[in-house]
């Protein structure tokens, strides 16, 4: 599987693909490698368009690994406006489990394709920053990036 790692405001990341399409993103401590492939290539561009706020949605194939209740919920997570939020609780209804709202927060933990899966934009009830599997503080740039480009 092609990958490549880049240097980002949120620190290295690296991009996977595999059969054309994008099928993981890592908050990595890797260095910058080559980007080889056209489909990352395109990947970073539109990662760096969203870092300078001229880009609010992406437009690559995406294939997360999951089961059929993580793809559900990672649909749920696409159709979350830009410099929006949710609740556990309000994916849980978008997928028809509402009492679901715990497997909701593993299953937005087990995302494999993060910010382009927009799961920073799930927050806890009470409107509290809790999980990200980049740690708070990349959840806590990349709403306050979206939020800023908002209002601009």
């Amino acid at each position: 599987m092609p990958s490549a790692t880049k240097t980002t405001p949120l620190g290295p990341v690296t991009i996977t693909e595999e059969d054309g399409a994008i099928v993981g993103v890592e908050f990595s401590g890797g260095e910058e490698t080559e980007i080889a492939s056209p489909l990352l290539k395109k990947a970073f561009e539109e990662l760096e368009e969203y870092f300078a706020g001229a880009r609010r949605t992406f437009d690559l194939p995406l294939r997360p690994r999951g089961t059929p209740f993580q793809r559900a919920v990672w649909d749920a997570l696409l159709e979350i406006p830009y410099g929006q939020t949710r609740s556990y609780k309000d994916i849980a209804l978008a997928v028809g489990r509402p009492k679901a709202y715990r497997a909701v927060g593993m299953a937005n933990n087990r995302n494999p394709i993060s910010v382009f899966i927009p799961c920073h934009r799930v927050i806890g009830a009470g409107g509290q920053l809790v999980g990200y599997g980049g740690g708070l503080d990349k959840k806590r740039y990349l709403l306050d990036l979206e939020k800023k480009h908002l209002a601009e």
